[in-house]
């Protein structure tokens, strides 16, 4: 999930050093496009898996002060990988774009009417929420060096 988030981040933040209409800019955005379709096939058997069987337990327990914060940064994390691709989804198929399936002539059918004002509603959410999420992915690696080296937990070892 790390590297498909990293790599749709990468995607839209470098289509602006590609000329509009370029296939290196229309790449850019399709790789986007492709690796939030990715992180939402993969995250909803994830999100299914994490309900059914709940988290594993940190060894040695965390005191009730952290174990709050870790289970919203947590929902966070997944709230995230959930809604950014719907909404992403949502703002291509309002813009009218076709989105195709990676690696196929198939594209997805549009499940909203095309609506410009909508449109740009949603990609300015969608670019909002992507922006703020840098500071839960932050948070997030904090927090792993912090039960990795300081705590010294098996913090890590449960993220695999």
């Amino acid at each position: 999930m790390f590297v498909l988030v990293a790599v749709a981040y990468l995607a839209i933040e470098t289509r602006g050093c590609f000329e509009r209409g370029s296939l290196a800019r229309t790449l850019a955005v399709q790789g986007h496009f492709w690796t939030g379709l990715a992180v939402l096939a993969l995250v909803l058997p994830r999100i299914w898996l994490r309900l059914r069987r709940g988290a594993p337990p940190i060894t040695p327990a965390l005191p009730a002060w952290q174990a709050w914060p870790a289970r919203l940064l947590h929902l966070a994390l997944y709230a995230f990988l959930l809604v950014q691709p719907v909404l992403g989804l949502m703002t291509a198929w309002t813009d009218g774009k076709q989105v195709m399936v990676p690696f196929t002539q198939a594209v997805l059918p549009p499940l909203m009417a095309p609506d410009p004002d909508l449109a740009h509603r949603l990609e300015d959410l969608h670019g909002t929420l992507g922006s703020l999420f840098y500071w839960v992915i932050g948070l997030h690696v904090a927090a792993a060096l912090y039960h990795h080296l300081l705590r010294r937990d098996d913090t890590l070892v449960r993220m695999r």
